[in-house]
């Protein structure tokens, strides 16, 4: 038997490429994927070639090891069906539902201690969104949104979107998104927001200032680009904290720090999911988070942001359009019937 995996091969080009199955392993489950998540931002990134060289590709997942060098495996979101169990494994993992945050491929080796069992009334395209909305999870509380906050964010991509909902289920005075495609900005009034504006940034700026003349805040950059973070600091108010959730890859920001940042004592905050705020680590852990995670899967029912699926053998088309029809893709779907 063998697996197929599918690897970065160079800028712009994937290849899905036969591998064998290594032998089951103590503890170690044999998983037949159903489907995976496309991650939108990180691995259009990937694809593109715009990730830094000289840092790991994951210090947290062992199925992401070494670091961004051709060719490389990535992908984080696997959701399938327990096949074969190995020693010291109890038999009833048999057929099981699992998460796995491990590269795309059709059939996935793991130890228990790397899956998560998938709930029972959670289908399998709900689950695969888990990474995200622990991503939304952890910007959320990274923020600390308080009562009667004016609250904007940039980038209404799955991440965006998905922090939008939760945000929403506070008290805030305002809560205003952007981003620069108007099936995103739909979404973004159905999950919440007050209002969502186009991204252009030559009017943006200018109709946040209208709004929000004594400045947001809490701001959050989710849109991947290093140019939006500069307006995200522009709208924050004085004292206000702006939340950096994007990953920029080999991109550099160029920021005026010269001027309101530095007078109006504005507060930049980095936010990764892959560990949890020291101010909150006494009382939380990732297994809190996860199960919160859960909860949050049942609540949104995410699914609804899928907007493409193709076949593992067409990934080649779905880097394509993940690339080249931002527009009009959401979550893109692999699957592996």
């Amino acid at each position: 038997m063998k697996s197929q995996s599918l690897y970065f091969t160079a800028p712009h080009q994937v290849a899905i490429l036969d591998e064998d199955i290594p032998p089951l392993r103590e503890r170690s489950l044999r998983i037949q994927s159903l489907c995976s998540a496309i991650s939108p931002g990180t691995e259009r990134l990937v694809y593109r070639g715009e990730f830094p060289s000289d840092i790991p590709i994951d210090e947290t997942l062992s199925a992401l090891h070494g670091r961004f060098e051709y060719p490389f495996r990535y992908g984080y979101a696997v959701v399938g069906t327990v096949i074969e169990t190995g020693k010291g494994v109890d038999a009833i993992w048999k057929d099981r539902v699992v998460f796995a945050f491990h590269p795309h491929a059709s059939i996935i080796t793991a130890t228990i201690d790397e899956v998560l069992e998938v709930p029972a009334d959670i289908s399998p395209d709900e689950a695969v969104f888990l990474p995200n909305i622990e991503t939304a999870l952890n910007l959320v509380m990274d923020g600390r949104p308080m009562i009667g906050e004016e609250v904007v964010l940039f980038g209404q991509g799955v991440v965006g979107l998905l922090t939008t909902f939760l945000l929403a289920q506070h008290p805030l005075q305002r809560l205003i998104t952007l981003d620069g495609y108007a099936m995103r900005r739909e979404v973004s009034l159905r999950f919440g927001a007050q209002l969502s504006l186009p991204a252009q940034a030559s009017e943006r700026q200018k109709v946040l200032k209208e709004l929000l003349p004594n400045g947001a805040d809490l701001v959050y950059e989710l849109s991947g680009s290093p140019e939006a973070l500069e307006s995200a600091i522009e709208i924050c108010g004085f004292a206000g904290r702006v939340v950096v959730g994007s990953w920029y890859g080999s991109k550099r920001a160029d920021l005026y720090l010269g001027g309101r940042f530095h007078r109006q004592r504005i507060t930049l905050l980095s936010s990764q999911v892959s560990s949890i705020n020291p101010m909150l680590s006494g009382r939380w852990d990732k297994k809190r988070r996860l199960q919160l995670a859960w909860e949050m899967l049942r609540k949104i029912k995410p699914a609804q942001l899928i907007t493409h699926r193709f076949p593992f053998a067409e990934a080649t088309h779905a880097y394509q359009v993940l690339d080249g029809q931002p527009e009009e893709s959401i979550q893109i779907l692999l699957t592996y019937e």
